[in-house]
């Protein structure tokens, strides 16, 4: 495997406790455990990023049953950034992740391998939030500032250089660009080092309870955007190929019920933050129904896959000389939409 000098050396992240299953599973998959019944599931180490109700798809569909009907059992931790995500891909110590999918066009760009199997967030998944600033209507309105995202190259950074860039705007002279650990994002802004942040949900409406507001919505700027994939080795897509379908059936079937079900979403975002006050986590979800960002079909659309590579080659993270039929994989997602049922919520 050739080496790439934008992953970090460790590749296994940390662990976190899933609420309604009890102790981590530490079972790596092997050949010849296909999903057969709810009595022999397959146990799946799955990486997210960060914990972050972005994700919403991914809980409701753990919290729903909805990967153990398929056959599946989880066991998910969070990397700590994008990088890391693909990173426990390409060491081995998870066959799935779900992050910024520019990280398989990184790797295929540069010789290495992985594949994008599937959609779990469609929109940029970031708002600006302040405590200080009015509504902000035109990116214009960034000179000026100093606004916190995540480091470079997770996706909120990448998303508001490009903004600044498409607006006259030079980062680090017009508009400084505070780089913090992702999901301190907020903290850093409260704290009163930033204008504004960049940040995704559950923060920003923990943030509005603090009295910050939304002062501009990314979502609707960007429009259609693969701002999270699911992302796998090819290997491992040939060899198991009823683990991957059985997976992306099983966040087509969330994502419907996301939508379909919006109460039962904030129970179950309640129920993965139990930190955060209900009323925020119930705006939370509010506000990504609203605006869209969850995957209503883990298919991955060109459009979406077109605005995240436009963004990225501008940044100079991708060159895109490799068309999206051969790094994006709908294969699984296609054959999921067919054989997915609209699940109702457990009582």
């Amino acid at each position: 495997m050739p080496s790439f000098h934008w992953l970090p050396q460790a590749l296994l992240p940390k662990r976190r406790k899933l609420p309604l299953f009890g102790a981590a599973l530490a079972v790596v998959l092997t050949a010849g455990h296909a999903p057969a019944s709810a009595k022999e599931l397959t146990k799946v180490n799955f990486v997210e990023a960060v914990h972050n109700l972005g994700y919403i798809n991914l809980y409701v569909g753990m919290h729903a049953g909805i990967f153990e009907k398929n056959g599946l059992k989880l066991n998910v931790s969070a990397a700590g950034g994008d990088t890391q995500a693909f990173a426990a891909v390409l060491g081995k110590s998870a066959p799935f992740a779900i992050g910024d999918a520019t990280m398989v066009q990184m790797s295929r760009e540069a010789g290495g391998p992985g594949i994008v199997v599937g959609t779990v967030v469609q929109r940029a998944h970031y708002f600006g939030v302040s405590k200080t600033l009015p509504i902000l209507t035109s990116p214009k309105q960034f000179k000026g500032l100093t606004v916190v995202t995540s480091p470079d190259p997770n996706t909120n950074f990448s998303v508001t250089k490009k903004l600044l860039l498409d607006n006259g705007l030079k980062p680090q002279v017009d508009t400084k660009i505070l780089q913090v650990n992702p999901g301190t994002e907020i903290a850093a802004m409260l704290a009163g080092r930033a204008d504004m942040a960049v940040a995704y949900q559950p923060g920003v409406s923990q943030a509005e309870s603090q009295g910050a507001k939304i002062v501009f919505d990314f979502a609707k700027y960007v429009g259609p955007f693969c701002n999270t994939g699911i992302m796998v080795l090819p290997e491992y897509a040939k060899a198991h190929p009823d683990i991957v379908l059985a997976l992306v059936k099983s966040f087509e079937e969330a994502g419907r019920l996301v939508y379909s079900d919006p109460s039962y979403a904030k129970k179950v975002a309640r129920e993965e933050f139990p930190d955060l006050p209900g009323d925020v986590a119930d705006k939370a979800i509010e506000a990504e129904i609203k605006y869209k960002i969850p995957a209503q079909t883990v298919v991955t659309q060109k459009d979406e896959w077109d605005n995240l590579m436009a963004m990225q080659k501008f940044l100079g993270n991708v060159k895109y000389a490799i068309p999206m039929d051969k790094v994006v994989d709908n294969s699984f997602a296609n054959k999921a939409v067919k054989e997915a049922v609209d699940i109702k919520a457990p009582k």
